[in-house]
C-alpha cells in the first residue's frame, strides 16, 4: 500500500501544464492519501519541497477532519504528527510560498483537531497533533521560525500572516484559558518580537492592530491561574517607543470609529422630508451597524484596558500629544484590513469633515469620545459590555495619581468632542466651538451626561455606581493635592439630585428587580459630603462653596424624602435594613444644613415681609450663618476601595475574552478566502 501511495504522490507532485484547477485536485488527492492512513512522502526525499509549493486546501481539510470518529482521528496521530512536524520545519524555508503555505497547513491542522476535541481540551490535542515525546521540541522550533520571520527582513505580507497564524492558535478553544498548545507560547515567547513590531512606525501602520491583538489575546491564558510572562513582561516594559506606538494602535482604531460615527450623524442639510427619508432609511440599519463596529472593538479596548492595567508607564503613552497630519487608518486592501466592519464603509458627505484637524490630541481625548458615543445606549448586551469597559478604563486612569496631574494640568488643554443622546428636549447635535480645557473636565462631563441620560426602566445601576466611583475619584485627588479647577459644579450637583429624584419617584421597581438603590444614594451622599467638608481645599471661590448650599437648601425636599425613605426600611428585618441604615448616617450633615439653614431663610422672608427670595438673597442668609452651623466630620470621605480585577471583575473579563475570541476567529477567516492575493503578492515578489 506505501509502494502505491509513493508512486501516486510521484504522478501527482510531477509538474504540468495542467491549469490551477488541476493543481487544487492534486493537492485534495494527496490530503485524502494521508486521512486514508498511508504516507504519500515515503522514500521520495523532495515530496515536501514540492508539496508546499502547492495552494492549500484549506476547507478540503476541515471537511477531512469532519468525516472522522474519534477513533479514526487517533489513528491518524503519526500521520498528523508528520504533517504538523513538516509544516514546521518549512517555515525555515527562504522560498515565501512554501512559508505561506506551511502556515495555512497547520492552521487548518489546529482547528481541525480543535474542532473534533469540542469539550475535551486536554493533552490529547497535543498528543495528535504533534506528539508528546516531541511537542516541546517542534514547538520551540515553530516560535523560533516564527520570531524569525517577525523581526527578520522577510515581506511585510509574510508577516502579516504568522500574525494571523497565531491568532487562530490563540483562538482555538472559545475559553482560552483552557487552550493548553498556549502553554509552549509561554515557554518560548514571542513578546520581544511583538513589541519590535509595536517599535517600528513603518511595520507598525500595517502590522500594529493585529500585533496588539495578538499580545492582548496571549495576555489572558490563565491569567488568574499561574505566572503569565506576557503580563509580566508587558507590565515593566520601558520601551517609550514602543509603549507609544501601542497607544498609537489603540488610537487609530478609536479615532476610526469617531470619525465614522461623526459622519452618520451629521444633520440632514435638505428640508424635513430628507430629514424624514434618512431617518426611515437608517432606523433599522444603523443599530445593526453600531453594535458591529462596538463589538469589534472589544478587544482593542481590551488592549487599553491591559495597558493602562498592567503597565504605569503607559500613562505617559495615554497622554502623549500629537497633531494628526492624515486620516488615521485610510482604507487598506482585504488583506491588510483590520477587520473594523466601519473602516472601509465611510459614507460619502462633505471632504470637509474628513479633512484632519490642527488640533492637538492624544489617546485619551480620543477614547473620551469613543466613550461619549458608546454610553448612550446601553440596552443592547453587546454596547452594555462595552460601556461598562471603558468605566472601568476610567476607573483605572481616575485613581492614578500620575494620570490625574496630567489631567489636571492647566497648561495641558484639549478639545474634546462629546457626542450626547438625543433626547426630548434636545436634539443630538455636534458641537462645532469646543473650548480647550484641561481633560478632567470632560472626564466630568461625561460622568454628568450619563447620570442624566439613563434614567429608565432599564436601570444600569452597575454602570451608575462605576461612574459615580470615577467622580469621587477624581474629587479625592484634587482634595488631596488642593487642585482648583473651573468646572460648572452646579451641573454635577443638579444631575446627582435628579438621580435621587428618580430613585425616589421609582422605587419601588428598583427594589423589586435587582438595584441596592440605598448603596447608590449612599455614593451620592458621600459625593456631597466630600464637596461639604473638604469643598474649600478645590472647589474654584468661595462663591461656588456657596452655591453649593444654596442648592442643598433649595432641593431640600429631595434629602428629606431620601430620609424618610431610608428610615423606612432600616425598620423591617429585609435586606437592605443595613444598607438603608448607612445611608441614614451619610444624610447626617445634609440634614443639618437644611435644619440649620432653613429657619433662618424663613425667618429673614418674614422679617423683610418676602413671599419668595432670589438666589442672591438666600446666599445672603447663608454666608451670614456659617459661623453657627455644626457639622459632623465623617471618616473615609477621601478614601475608597481601590479597583481590583480578581474576584470582582472575574467573570466579567472571562466572559468578555471568550466573545472576543469567538469574534477573532470569525475574521480569521479571512486567511482562508484571501490566500489567492497573499499568494499573488508572494508570487511578484519572488
Amino acid at each position: 500500500m506505501a509502494t502505491e501511495a509513493a508512486t501516486d504522490s510521484k504522478k501527482l507532485l510531477r509538474r504540468s501544464s495542467s491549469n490551477k484547477m488541476g493543481l487544487k485536485e492534486k493537492v485534495v488527492q494527496i490530503y485524502e492519501i494521508f486521512f486514508q492512513g498511508d504516507d504519500p512522502s515515503c522514500n521520495k526525499p523532495n515530496f515536501w519541497d514540492e508539496f508546499f509549493l502547492l495552494k492549500v486546501n484549506i476547507g478540503h481539510i476541515e471537511s477531512e477532519f469532519d468525516k472522522l470518529s474519534n477513533e479514526s482521528l487517533l489513528g491518524l496521530k503519526e500521520n498528523l504528527n508528520l504533517l504538523f512536524y513538516k509544516a514546521v520545519q518549512a517555515l525555515k524555508e527562504e522560498n515565501p510560498i512554501r512559508v505561506i503555505n506551511a502556515l495555512h497547513t497547520l492552521c487548518a491542522l489546529i482547528r481541525g483537531v480543535f474542532k473534533k476535541s469540542v469539550g475535551d481540551f486536554g493533552f490529547d490535542v497535543i498528543n495528535i497533533l504533534i506528539g508528546f515525546d516531541s511537542a516541546e521540541t517542534v514547538m520551540q522550533l515553530m516560535v523560533e521560525n516564527l520570531n524569525r520571520i517577525l523581526t527578520e527582513e522577510y515581506p511585510v505580507i509574510l508577516k502579516l500572516q504568522v500574525l494571523k497564524f497565531l491568532q487562530v492558535l490563540a483562538t482555538a478553544t472559545d475559553n482560552i484559558s483552557q487552550n493548553t498548545l498556549l502553554e509552549y507560547i509561554l515557554i518560548n515567547s514571542v513578546f520581544e518580537s511583538l513589541i519590535q513590531i509595536l517599535g517600528n512606525a513603518a511595520l507598525r501602520q500595517i502590522l500594529g492592530h493585529d500585533t496588539v491583538l495578538v499580545l492582548t489575546l496571549f495576555i489572558q491564558y490563565r491569567k488568574y491561574e499561574s505566572a503569565n510572562q506576557y503580563i509580566v513582561k508587558l507590565s515593566i516594559l520601558d520601551d517609550e517607543l514602543a509603549l507609544t506606538g501601542y497607544a498609537q494602535v489603540v488610537h487609530n482604531a478609536l479615532f476610526d470609529f469617531n470619525r465614522s460615527y461623526a459622519v452618520r450623524n451629521i444633520e440632514p442639510q435638505g428640508g424635513w422630508f430628507s430629514a424624514l427619508a434618512s431617518m426611515v432609511g437608517n432606523m433599522f440599519v444603523a443599530d445593526e451597524k453600531q453594535i458591529a463596529a462596538v463589538r469589534s472593538n472589544d478587544s482593542i479596548l481590551l488592549a487599553l484596558y491591559e495597558a493602562i492595567h498592567l503597565n504605569r508607564n503607559f500613562i505617559t503613552a495615554l497622554t502623549h500629544t500629537h497633531t494628526p497630519s492624515t486620516p488615521a487608518t485610510p482604507p487598506s486592501s482585504p488583506v491588510l484590513s483590520p477587520g473594523n466592519p466601519l473602516l472601509n464603509q465611510v459614507p460619502k458627505t462633505d471632504p470637509a469633515l474628513l479633512e484632519p484637524t490642527c488640533q492637538p490630541t492624544n489617546l485619551l481625548v480620543t477614547f473620551l469620545e469613543y466613550s461619549s458615543v458608546v454610553l448612550q445606549d446601553t440596552k443592547d448586551e453587546t454596547q452594555h459590555n462595552n460601556a461598562k469597559l471603558c468605566l472601568i478604563i476610567l476607573t483605572c486612569i481616575s485613581e492614578d495619581q500620575y494620570a490625574n496631574s496630567l489631567m489636571h494640568d492647566i497648561n495641558m488643554n484639549f478639545r474634546v468632542p462629546l457626542h450626547r443622546m438625543p433626547m426630548r428636549h434636545r436634539k443630538m447635535k455636534v458641537e462645532k466651538d469646543i473650548s480647550s480645557r484641561p481633560l478632567v473636565c470632560a472626564v466630568l462631563d461625561l460622568m454628568v451626561e450619563f447620570i442624566m441620560s439613563h434614567m429608565m426602566k432599564t436601570f444600569p445601576l452597575e454602570l451608575y455606581l462605576k461612574c459615580l466611583g470615577i467622580t469621587h475619584r477624581v474629587l479625592c485627588y484634587q482634595k488631596k493635592c488642593r487642585v482648583r479647577i473651573q468646572y460648572p459644579w452646579k451641573e454635577l450637583w443638579t444631575a446627582l439630585i435628579n438621580l435621587l429624584k428618580f430613585i425616589l419617584s421609582n422605587e419601588g421597581s428598583l427594589v423589586k428587580r435587582q438595584n441596592n438603590i440605598f448603596h447608590l444614594s449612599s455614593k451620592i451622599m458621600n459625593i456631597f459630603n466630600t464637596f461639604i467638608t473638604y469643598g474649600d481645599t478645590f472647589l474654584p471661590n468661595p462663591n461656588s462653596y456657596d452655591e453649593l448650599y444654596y442648592e442643598i437648601i433649595r432641593m431640600h425636599q429631595v434629602f428629606d424624602n431620601i430620609y424618610s425613605m431610608a428610615l423606612r426600611y432600616t425598620t423591617n428585618d429585609g435586606e437592605s435594613k443595613d444598607s438603608a441604615a448607612r445611608l441614614t448616617n451619610h444624610l447626617v450633615n445634609i440634614r443639618a444644613i437644611v435644619n440649620h439653614f432653613t429657619p433662618k431663610v424663613d425667618a429673614w422672608s418674614a422679617a423683610k415681609q418676602l413671599s419668595s427670595l432670589t438666589e442672591e438673597q438666600v446666599l445672603e442668609v447663608v454666608r451670614a450663618n456659617y459661623d453657627t452651623l455644626t457639622l459632623k466630620l465623617q471618616d473615609n470621605l477621601d478614601q475608597f476601595d481601590r479597583y481590583s480585577e480578581k474576584p470582582r471583575e472575574m467573570g466579567y473579563f472571562t466572559q468578555l475574552v471568550r466573545s472576543i475570541t469567538v469574534e477573532v476567529r470569525k475574521t480569521t477567516n479571512s486567511i482562508w478566502t484571501t490566500q489567492t492575493e497573499v499568494l499573488h503578492s508572494l508570487s511578484s515578489i519572488t
